[in-house]
């Protein structure tokens, strides 16, 4: 199919002066998977809140279906045909699967003359879609005892049931494993046959490859190119996104290891993991792999002590040490860089001053009161080390990139002089040119004899950086491999023994 189903022309949008998007375009065929690439920063979030009703532009035209799109609202573009799966999955916990697919549009399946509401009819409706796209959820669950990844399919059903022409995918792979990724590439490769049109959003550049046609990149607010994903590979496209070539995107290992610091014995958690061991040295990354549900995060949040195992052995420079919350960790030069950055890892009401002193505010104090021009010079100095892209560190942390409000959570962690920092998906959602930045980080301190451990879902993440692979299968720890022994293959195969 090569019929354009939507068209973006010359689109412009300021904020204060500043530009987002500059004369931006982009042509979108039915039956199309279209790759909206591009740093944080780039314009994408911009262009997709102006496609979607939620912004207007300052000049520009949106043609969807041969007719130009004017001050329409999120409504009005939704039942057009125009629906959005976000990045930050929009749910209400407490409703059933059936009543958030049809969150909205209950006039639609009103179920008699009274004006009440038939759940028989939504139960059914819902599972009729869900059926359609080969995912097996119950209708009549309520949506806070899925999975992150089951919650995406129903995002997915709920965008299909609204007879969408054009999907816009932002970052839908950002929270689920492997084995999903599967499954949800199939129910995609699905739509397309259909005439659907796919607008995907992602910093995972294998996906891109594998699942999209077309690739259109934006850097600083401007349009770039748009070629075919048959014409690039990886290097070029990263020279597209960030203007300069990145020949190795993984930095060169640290060779030297110290002695061994962290010494994990035997450790279970009921239901969620069991017999757990392994050591990591001064200067070594050991990388933690596995499927989602693996018990990888709970292992983190074990030896941290936000959720204590229930027996097993945490030693320290040979001392065994008990840790039952994480102050007890923090106190025995344990850091955590949690999955959810922007729930658990930064205050986004707070400067980048404020969060990156956070952790050792004590140290920035003259008896009760914080001395600010202490806390200054430290915030500076962690500013300048870490290279954070800020205004300066009154700036809130919340108005920052992804992969730069990263590095002021790294930065907070570092600021109490860590032995050992555990990473759990240290770039997810972050672009291609802030994951280099990490990975120059996590390698810097790797260098200075910090003991690392790295939680990652992207396979080609966890072989660049890791000296030593765990991997895990469904709480049972399958294999431990050296960075010479492992593949992808290999690491798969433990990970769903």
């Amino acid at each position: 199919m090569t019929e354009t189903i939507l068209q973006i022309k010359n689109l412009t949008k300021s904020f204060s002066g500043i530009k987002a998007l500059d004369d931006v375009q982009l042509t979108i065929k039915k039956g199309e998977v279209h790759a909206l690439m591009g740093e944080n920063g780039a314009g994408k979030s911009t262009f997709m809140k102006i496609l979607i009703g939620l912004l207007s532009p300052d000049s520009g035209e949106i043609v969807f279906e041969g007719n130009t799109i004017k001050n329409s609202t999120v409504n009005e573009i939704s039942k057009r045909g125009i629906s959005m799966i976000h990045q930050e999955i929009l749910i209400i916990p407490e409703l059933t699967v059936a009543q958030n697919i049809f969150l909205g549009r209950e006039k639609e399946i009103l179920g008699n003359k009274s004006g009440w509401l038939n759940d028989k009819n939504i139960t059914i409706k819902a599972a009729e879609f869900l059926s359609e796209l080969g995912v097996d959820i119950d209708p009549n669950i309520k949506m806070k005892y899925l999975s992150v990844a089951q919650m995406q399919m129903v995002e997915i059903a709920k965008a299909v049931s609204n007879d969408a022409t054009v999907i816009i995918m932002d970052e839908p792979t950002s929270a689920i494993s492997d084995r999903e990724v599967s499954a949800l590439f199939k129910i995609i490769r699905d739509l397309k046959s259909k005439g659907v049109a796919i607008i995907y959003i992602s910093h995972k550049m294998d996906e891109i490859f594998e699942i999209c046609d077309t690739i259109t990149v934006l850097r600083d607010g401007k349009y770039i190119a748009t070629k075919s994903a048959s014409e690039l590979d990886k290097n070029s496209l990263i020279a597209m996104m960030v203007g300069r070539e990145i020949n190795n995107m993984f930095p060169e290992p640290v060779l030297e290891k110290g002695e061994i610091i962290l010494s994990v014995k035997n450790l279970n958690k009921k239901g969620k993991f069991s017999a757990i061991s392994f050591d990591v040295s001064a200067g070594e990354i050991l990388g933690i792999s596995g499927l989602m549900g693996a018990g990888r995060t709970e292992i983190a949040e074990a030896i941290y002590g936000l959720s204590p195992a229930d027996n097993g052995t945490i030693h320290i420079n040979g001392e065994e040490i008990k840790i039952k919350s994480p102050q007890d960790a923090v106190a025995n030069g344990i850091g955590y860089v949690s999955e959810d950055r922007k729930r658990l890892g930064f205050i986004p009401q707070l400067s980048v001053k404020q969060n990156l002193t956070l952790a050792s505010l004590t140290e920035h104090c003259r008896g009760i009161f914080i001395d600010n021009q202490k806390e200054n010079v430290a915030a500076d100095q962690m500013i300048a080390d870490l290279k954070i892209k800020a205004s300066g560190r009154n700036q809130k942390v919340t108005h920052l990139s992804g992969g730069n409000q990263q590095k002021v959570v790294i930065g907070k962690v570092l600021a109490a002089s860590p032995k050992i920092i555990i990473l759990d998906e240290p770039t997810r959602g972050i672009d291609v040119g802030a994951k280099f930045e990490i990975y120059k980080l996590i390698n810097s301190l790797a260098a200075k004899g910090i003991a690392i451990i790295m939680i990652s879902s992207e396979l080609p993440e966890v072989l660049g950086m890791s000296d030593r692979i765990m991997v895990l299968s469904k709480g049972i720890q399958t294999a431990i491999l050296s960075r010479k022994e492992a593949t992808q293959e290999l690491i798969m195969k433990y990970a769903v023994q």
